[in-house]
């Protein structure tokens, strides 16, 4: 309750402030009894300095004693302390100013892989005294996401960090709660269910005549702007039964067009709700990024409470009139799911709980609007820098589904180059580069190097696993890890690497928490891909300024050196300045539009 009406950093304040007065008010009441039986008058000076000391010889001990704990615990388990990152400054701090400031022009994950070439795949960051490991060891994250699956949890510091965004969704709920939200959202993700794609086409066929209109007059368009919509409008409508209709607002225009939707755009409510979705998840990053100290940064007011306004104002419309409709309808069995349900009928139908729904709503509708709109921009991306592959793939399109029908679901399984492109670039290019657990009790991880003591990982320690830099590792992906070649799903790569160790690629999560929707989005992309290639033989880049990589990237080694846009991540993957294309559209007569 008093979280809600102050902000983060208040409240943290306030907190912090407790665990100093308490102890200081303890030593001075220790003191004075000390001192009172002997008749020995205490001086102010020593009562101010017993104030002012207490707190950081408190934590100072504390650390100290804390330190000694887990050597003598991880001892006793015959393991060792994770490697960690060694700062100058107290706490590391020098360490977290550099990772800021680097942050808005390096290349993502370049300052954490920098510290992984010294340190080895699993690293203790050890920010602010407080242990935060990362690791890009598959064993590792195995253990996380499968072989010791309960004793990792999302936890309460993700919680925390994420709650006033994703409340008690799926993503951001644990034990109960979280076996109630996947046991709802389970039935919707049927195979039946996945295969229906008239939604699907009749918003892809808008966005593309948009495209073609902007292609028409010669410009260029933002291709993760449109496709962005494209994802939003058939989530929307395929979960919710109510179409955002963000496709229709015109698309912004490269910044040296003589006309701009900028202000028609700043007005409408569909792109003001992607706007602040987006920005509410940036929010949740930067909170993780920081670690326990996060409220600090918001002393103010919570970053992401005006963004969850947009947020809130258009989603709770949709649900109200579920409900209201739920309230009229005919009674029926809550096991059945008809056809025509949505989801929010479908959560309807179990619950009437407005939160639970709602958190739920949202949760579902980031998966299936910014992790698929993510994907998709990174394959257009890489279509463009390798023609020769969309060639070969636009052949296999004509081949199998033909210049203008539109793909089944059996198509879409035959066409193997198809997936192959699309494992390719969730494995360059995931949608989730970093995720995050926390371990309830204390254990040890399997040493990454060969020979040595396991690791140690004490409880309660924020652990984050990033398969953006696990799937781009060399010993685990060959020596050509860093290259784009769909072809690696279709030869002998795949037996040397990817069947002996599956965990390798985890584009989709693993074990219990596995993306419930992982069909539903390969279905798709493959179906807009193949919707854009029979519309389009050729894809090039067209870059805007705020796209285009820092000069110095070019003297980098690895993928840095040759990328050409701006990869970033709040939640998801995204391009920063956006991913600004032409395509060259085929004879009118080959496509009937």
């Amino acid at each position: 309750m008093f979280r809600s009406w102050v902000s983060p950093g208040v409240a943290y304040l306030a907190r912090g402030l407790l665990a100093v007065v308490v102890p200081a008010a303890s030593s001075v009441i220790i003191v004075a009894r000390l001192a009172s039986p002997k008749g020995v008058r205490v001086s102010s000076w020593l009562i101010s300095a017993v104030v002012l000391g207490a707190a950081p010889l408190g934590f100072a001990a504390y650390l100290l004693a804390d330190e000694r704990l887990q050597q003598r615990k991880a001892n006793r388990l015959g393991a060792r302390l994770v490697p960690r990152v060694q700062g100058k400054w107290p706490g590391n701090v020098d360490k977290v100013v550099n990772m800021v400031m680097r942050s808005e022009n390096e290349y993502l994950g370049r300052p954490v892989e920098d510290e992984i070439k010294v340190l080895g795949p699993t690293i203790n960051f050890r920010f602010f005294w407080e242990d935060l490991i990362l690791t890009t060891e598959p064993q590792h994250v195995k253990i996380i996401l499968a072989t010791d699956f309960d004793n990792y949890v999302k936890g309460a510091k993700f919680r925390e960090a994420a709650d006033s965004v994703l409340g008690t969704g799926v993503f951001n709920s644990d034990g109960e709660i979280w076996k109630l939200h996947r046991t709802m959202t389970r039935p919707f993700f049927t195979h039946d269910r996945i295969g229906h794609f008239e939604i699907f086409d009749r918003h892809a066929d808008h966005a593309i005549a948009l495209a073609k209109e902007r292609f028409r007059a010669g410009l260029a368009i933002d291709f993760q702007d449109l496709i962005s919509r494209f994802t939003l409008d058939s989530a929307s409508e395929f979960l919710f039964g109510h179409c955002i209709d963000s496709l229709s607002t015109g698309l912004p225009y490269p910044h040296n067009a003589t006309k701009s939707t900028n202000g028609i755009q700043g007005d409408n409510a569909a792109s003001a709700f992607a706007y602040a979705f987006s920005q509410a998840q940036q929010g949740i990053n930067r909170r993780i990024s920081i670690g326990q100290t996060w409220p600090l940064h918001e002393i103010l007011a919570d970053s992401t409470a005006q963004h969850m306004k947009v947020v809130n104002a258009f989603l709770e419309p949709i649900l109200k009139d579920a409900l209201e409709k739920h309230s009229t309808a005919v009674e029926f069995d809550k096991n059945e799911f008809k056809d025509d349900q949505t989801l929010v009928d479908h959560l309807v139908n179990l619950t009437s709980d407005f939160k639970i729904i709602k958190d739920e709503m949202l949760n579902i509708l980031l998966a299936g609007r910014d992790t698929t709109a993510s994907t998709l921009t990174s394959v257009i991306y890489l279509l463009a820098m390798h023609p020769e592959f969309l060639t070969r793939l636009r052949e296999e399109i004509i081949l199998k589904v033909g210049p203008t029908r539109r793909p089944t679901y059996d198509d879409i399984k035959e066409m193997k180059y198809l997936r192959a492109v699309l494992n390719e670039t969730l494995r360059l290019f995931p949608a989730v580069p970093f995720d995050a657990r926390e371990n309830i009790h204390d254990t040890t991880w399997i040493s990454p190097e060969h020979g040595k003591k396991p690791l140690f990982i004490p409880k309660g320690t924020m652990l984050t696993y990033s398969v953006f830099l696990m799937h781009r590792r060399t010993d685990l992906w060959g020596p050509d890890a860093l290259a784009f070649d769909p072809d690696r799903w279709l030869d002998e790569r795949v037996k040397k690497y990817l069947i002996p160790n599956p965990f390798i690629f985890l584009p989709f999560n693993a074990g219990p928490r596995i993306c419930l929707g992982q069909q539903f989005a390969y279905n798709e992309m493959s179906f807009m891909v193949i919707r854009l290639l029979q519309n389009f033989s050729m894809i090039t880049l067209s870059p805007e300024p705020a796209m285009c990589p820092p000069a110095w990237w070019a003297e980098k080694d690895g993928r840095q050196a040759i990328e050409q846009f701006r990869p970033r991540n709040h939640l998801t993957l995204y391009a920063m300045g956006g991913m600004w294309v032409k395509m060259e559209a085929v004879d009118d007569i080959e496509v009937i539009n």
